[in-house]
């Protein structure tokens, strides 16, 4: 099967048409005969985009079961919320929510415990912070999880019964006495997400956080044919308050479906103030420099395991602190065990001039989000020392060092997840108007730096031929303000 595309204005090149023949791109300029032509009237061809790190499934539970917090201003507005979700529950039943900021909220503090349980004195209540590290309880949910203010702080985490917060790995004591997602119940979520991110023009994106029922979904739809976009999947390790290790997954391979990487979390978020720095944030309640989550020879021997097996490994790592410690393990691992595998570090978003060269001495692959500066610049603007906002995600320095940056939203983290916005972020909003980048590089990060940060460039990526015919349409390119996204193309549809 061939289609001729035609009167295009192809990304990158000179060319005003493209032939794709069994998916792949086989011909610039071509002018003969196809199966099918496709006229496409002056529109923008690029690359399809690549999200490099988006939690899928949370993205579509947002969009179908989860009470959305997110861009709620004041308290007595996310109370509301909560009454008027428990209407639609059964008395005992559980509610969950997420995407509160104190840094948004004109009260700037977090809900209460207390609070909580006049709003829901008879359903557990579970409010995840936007960023998913820290988390709002009443006091039933405790109850049902054991847990009062004796129990201790997990490795990784705190618990702050008084408040109702629970910071970190501390999510998974109170995780055990909520109902469990079925795998039909994530399939469902998947495919929420991975609908939205198709019409952002995404074709490919990273889920950088799976579990063993998660990965089973993500196979069960690719093997039925249904997954909307191509994923590649960080498979987790150690989940959050747990004491055990998820066995190694099966590599797995598919037109749709890649699992052949691994992820661990070093540390907590920097717009909650629980990244890992060396000095102390500020206007904290407590003084506080945020949480590393694995003393370094427990973090080395779980990544030793993983790096022998030849996976790729994707680590969480925001605070200068903890990019000592990532990227220190990772130079002993190269050191001590060569291989060609390139790992990643996730966020990547304090780090000084000399991690900067060590990260791209070493060939690691950075995936940080510019779209942070503008949805939660106010908390970085709060909690950041001054010292640290200038290189605070400073994609320009990041190019400079000469790294491989692959841009992504890790929504819902945040609500904006248009790649287009996305783009005009990197261009216009750093830290200071000297950490920009171009729209090239921009639009580069959003292409080829996602298929460097999956081990795929040879396959996705660039308009080139032999790769994959994964295309997004615009009507202007993304600096233009009235861009808006066409249509997304993949080279296959429905792969069985």
């Amino acid at each position: 099967m061939s289609t001729l595309y035609t009167n295009a204005k192809l990304w990158g090149r000179s060319e005003t048409s493209v032939l794709v023949k069994d998916g792949l791109i086989a011909q610039f300029g071509f002018e003969g005969e196809a199966d099918q032509t496709i006229d496409l009237q002056g529109a923008h061809l690029l690359p399809g985009f690549n999200d490099a790190h988006v939690h899928i499934w949370k993205v579509g539970q947002l969009r179908t079961t989860t009470l959305d917090l997110r861009g709620i201003g004041t308290l007595p507005e996310l109370f509301e919320a909560i009454k008027t979700r428990l209407l639609t529950l059964q008395s005992g039943e559980w509610l969950y929510a997420r995407g509160w900021n104190e840094a948004s909220l004109a009260e700037k503090r977090p809900p209460l415990r207390t609070e909580l349980d006049e709003v829901a004195p008879h359903n557990p209540i579970l409010l995840t912070r936007t960023c998913a590290h820290i988390h709002a309880a009443n006091t039933l949910a405790f109850q049902q999880a054991g847990i009062d203010a004796s129990t201790p702080n997990p490795p990784g985490g705190e618990v702050h019964y008084q408040n109702g917060l629970l910071l970190e790995t501390a999510l998974g004591l109170i995780q055990k006495a909520m109902p469990k997602p079925s795998v039909q119940d994530y399939e469902r979520w998947v495919l929420a997400g991975c609908d939205y991110l198709r019409e952002q023009g995404c074709t490919y994106a990273t889920d950088p956080a799976v579990d063993p029922p998660l990965l089973q979904a993500y196979i069960n739809l690719a093997e039925q044919g249904k997954l909307p976009i191509r994923v590649n999947v960080l498979y987790i390790r150690r989940p959050d308050g747990g004491k055990d290790t998820y066995p190694l997954p099966e590599p797995y391979e598919h037109p749709f479906l890649r699992v052949k990487s691994v992820k661990f979390f070093a540390d907590g978020g920097l717009s909650g103030a629980t990244a890992a720095l060396s000095v102390p944030y500020q206007n904290t309640p407590e003084p506080s420099q945020g949480v590393l989550r694995f003393d370094t020879e427990e973090l080395y021997d779980l990544m030793l395991e993983a790096h022998l097996a030849g996976f790729q490994i994707g680590t969480h790592a925001i605070g200068d602190r903890t990019l000592t410690q990532v990227l220190g393990i990772y130079q002993r691992l190269y050191t001590e065990h060569p291989t060609d595998v390139r790992h990643r570090i996730e966020h990547f978003g304090l780090p000084d001039p000399e991690h900067l060269k060590l990260a791209h001495d070493l060939g690691v692959v950075v995936v940080p989000q510019a779209i942070f500066l503008r949805e939660l610049r106010v908390n970085f603007e709060r909690y950041l020392p001054e010292s640290f906002k200038a290189r605070c995600y400073n994609l320009r320095q990041m190019l400079d060092a000469g790294l491989t940056v692959a841009l992504s939203s890790d929504g819902p983290v945040v609500k904006e997840l248009r790649i287009l916005e996305g783009i005009k972020t990197a261009m216009h909003e750093g830290m200071l108007p000297e950490n920009n980048i171009s729209l090239t590089e921009a639009i580069t990060a959003y292409t080829l730096g996602g298929a460097q940060a999956q081990q795929q460039e040879h396959l996705y990526g660039t308009l080139e031929v032999g790769k994959k015919a994964d295309f997004v349409l615009l009507s202007h390119l993304p600096a233009h303000p009235e861009s808006q996204i066409l249509k997304t193309i993949l080279a296959e549809e429905h792969p069985s």
